[in-house]
């Protein structure tokens, strides 16, 4: 990658970090095109250079954010599969991905959670696009383990897929905003005994 790639992607980082910032901060519509320039330390213009508008931006940011955590997901699976762990083991260790990765991007997923139900937004499509992509790891996972038998048949697997990624996100934020005092072993200790049916008691 040469200098000038680097240097656009740094940038790039920069004004997706100032406009996830602000905006968790104070809402879209009242975050500026100026305020955003300012909080990266660029001028105005660099913001028109990397992005036509501030919807553009912001569709960007929610796309990349969303992709970062795909792939974070992915890995845990497929380093799971590595180790010889089962399904449901990769199951668990995405678990504890998504928590890593919404401790690392709190303000990145509050934005995600308060953008998903606005109907009229620009960017609906494109996060749609992109929730669907993250749900469709854990479906693959999930089928996987029914194939194999470490889960029953009977289980609605993008129903679960989708509760899965919703008790991830929404215990996540919970936690940091009601709950800081816990650790992030305890809030995935939690979310494990969930996954593997043992919060009514169990072995």
């Amino acid at each position: 990658m040469d200098s000038s790639s680097t240097r656009r992607q740094n940038t790039r980082r920069r004004l997706f970090e100032a406009a996830v910032t602000l905006i968790a901060e104070q809402g879209f519509s009242s975050t500026t095109v100026d305020e955003i320039a300012e909080r990266a330390g660029v001028a105005k213009g660099t913001v028109y250079y990397n992005f036509a508008s501030k919807t553009v931006l912001f569709e960007e940011l929610l796309r990349h954010g969303i992709e970062l955590l795909t792939d974070s997901l992915q890995a845990a699976a497929d380093e799971t599969a590595e180790r010889g762990g089962s399904r449901v083991d990769a199951l668990d260790a995405m678990i504890r991905a998504g928590l890593d990765f919404i401790t690392r991007y709190p303000a990145l997923m509050q934005l995600y959670v308060a953008e998903l139900w606005r109907t009229n937004r620009a960017w609906q499509s494109t996060l749609m696009q992109v929730r669907r992509r993250a749900i469709a790891v854990i479906e693959s996972v999930l089928r996987e383990a029914v194939a194999e038998g470490e889960l029953s048949e009977e289980i609605d697997v993008p129903l679960t897929a989708s509760a899965l990624f919703g008790m991830v996100l929404v215990a996540a934020l919970d936690w940091q905003s009601f709950q800081p005092e816990r650790s992030i072993d305890e809030v995935h200790s939690a979310l494990s005994r969930l996954l593997q049916g043992r919060v009514s008691g169990g072995r």
